[in-house]
């Protein structure tokens, strides 16, 4: 009888201390993962780090510091991303009046695969340039945790509004209006 109650004693000891060491390994992960998402894109008032990234489907380089002297939108997407999707046709809406008033829209993409931006692209009609961060290099670089996240860039490279999360067509204008260039 002794035993059998010893075993159960034991049972249940390795059963609390299983139990204990996953809970601790969730509050360590939820941690972890706070402090990761704390990280914000490169702040307001910040010069906006250069990068060179192909325009999607072509060998043609963006480079940043190429735009000086325009404003420019940098939005980080992907196509599995549901609020991306919402902001894109927005985007194009605007594209043409803004590029007529030396603002250009870069969206950088971060999917793997370009038979699904091809089509997403095509899907919606996008005429702004689609560039392609395969491995997140400039996604690390401006310290991008959340999609879609935004960046507007007055002429001068300084980052004026930043935005984490869907921007409306009102929001949109409003910040693109924001760095057009006086002329």
């Amino acid at each position: 009888m002794k035993q059998s109650t010893l075993k159960k004693k034991k049972k249940r000891l390795i059963f609390r201390t299983a139990m204990l060491a996953v809970m601790v390994g969730l509050i360590a992960f939820a941690l972890i993962s706070n402090l990761k998402d704390d990280k914000s894109v490169v702040a307001k008032g910040e010069q906006a780090p250069n990068f060179q990234l192909n325009k999607f489907g072509t060998d043609e380089v963006v480079s940043l510091d190429d735009l000086e002297g325009q404003g420019v939108m940098i939005n980080f997407w992907a196509t599995y991303c549901e609020p991306c999707k919402e902001e894109m046709p927005y985007m194009e809406e605007l594209y043409s009046e803004y590029k007529d008033k030396n603002v250009e829209i870069l969206a950088v993409n971060l999917d793997s695969t370009n038979i699904v931006v091809e089509r997403f692209q095509e899907r919606y009609g996008l005429s702004f340039p689609i560039l392609h961060d395969k491995n997140g290099q400039v996604m690390d670089q401006y310290n991008v945790s959340r999609l879609p996240s935004t960046l507007f860039v007055n002429a001068d490279g300084v980052v004026e509004e930043q935005v984490v999360g869907p921007l409306t067509l009102d929001k949109l204008d409003g910040y693109l209006n924001e760095i057009t260039p006086e002329t």
